[in-house]
């Protein structure tokens, strides 16, 4: 989720990525991996989020995900104020790079944008790293889950997986795919967008959506159903507190303000959440990849009822 004010707490010990090396299943190590200390809290243009986003790519290789254009890395800047907390401060220009690959579907004249950030905050004065687990290491390990299940199982639409920089700064990479579409990508017709499934002390998990969508109230319901977490609808409505409505917190907010329907899946904020203290340790595997069975299903149902989910009208 976006940056909030950054409180200095004890970290605990973070794994190294070797570490990660053997553990099952997959996204159990991805997850790993992502938050490991190699990635230094991931910021956007350090090295440690460099290495992230090489670790992204290497992965997506291995699953035979296609690239779109010349590549996965699809780079773009933006300005930004030195001084966060004035916008009239001097500026500078952030280089960033989304990685973006596609998996065809047998209907090749429309995608959904299967998103996660993989960006996070970094480190503190002190040197302490943001190593982020829940904040989006486990979105990311989602989103190369999701990308191995339609590896397997071929979808009906392209299945564009798009793993996000600097939506910490402000959802930017999903901003500039908005704002300026891929070249050579369908257009997208959803987002199903996940961000922090690795953490929540109540066993619960929200999709955020069906208020703006109705039609994904049904697909949600009967996935809550099966699930072996807690999976409910919420947290979508203008009508609630304004810090209660998640609309536009995450990167789906880009595709919302863009036209474009929207899934998104997360945990409710937490005592780790932005501090230091967010590891890899804290995280339950029973309950993340409980969510990352939620977030396939999502998948898969979505790409099954396209035309339902987003209307006859708007599917032709």
């Amino acid at each position: 989720m976006l940056l909030s004010a950054l409180l200095l707490t004890t970290a605990l010990a973070a794994p190294a990525a070797s570490d990660c090396t053997g553990l099952e299943p997959q996204a159990w190590a991805d997850l790993c991996v992502i938050s490991s200390d190699e990635m230094k809290g991931r910021e956007v243009e350090s090295e440690g989020n460099a290495r992230a986003r090489a670790y992204i790519i290497d992965r997506l290789t291995e699953m035979g995900v296609e690239t779109v254009g010349e590549g996965y890395e699809h780079p773009f800047s933006y300005e930004q104020a030195l001084d966060f907390r004035d916008p009239n401060s001097p500026r500078e220009t952030v280089n960033a790079v989304n990685v973006i690959g596609v998996i065809p579907g047998a209907d090749r004249s429309r995608a959904i944008a299967v998103t996660a950030h993989y960006d996070h905050v970094g480190q503190n004065e002190a040197g302490e790293i943001y190593n982020g687990a829940d904040d989006n290491a486990s979105g990311v390990a989602a989103l190369l889950a999701t990308a191995a299940h339609f590896m397997a199982n071929p979808p009906e639409h392209d299945i564009l997986i798009m793993a996000f920089d600097a939506e910490e700064a402000g959802l930017r990479g999903a901003r500039e795919v908005v704002a300026h579409p891929v070249e050579g990508a369908a257009p997208v017709a959803f987002n199903l967008n996940f961000d922090m499934l690795g953490y929540s002390p109540d066993n619960d998990i929200w999709a955020a959506g069906p208020y703006h969508t109705p039609a994904l109230t049904p697909i949600v319901e009967e996935i809550a159903a099966e699930a072996s977490i807690i999976l409910a609808a919420g947290y979508d409505s203008p009508d609630e507190d304004p810090r209660n409505d998640w609309t536009l917190l995450s990167d789906q907010g880009a595709f919302h303000m863009g036209g474009i329907p929207f899934l998104y899946l997360g945990v409710e904020d937490h005592e780790h959440y932005h501090q230091t203290t967010d590891e890899f340790e804290t995280i339950s595997s029973d309950f993340f990849l409980g969510a990352v069975s939620v977030a396939v299903e999502l998948a898969e149902r979505i790409d099954a009822d396209l035309d339902t989910v987003i209307g006859q009208d708007a599917a032709q």
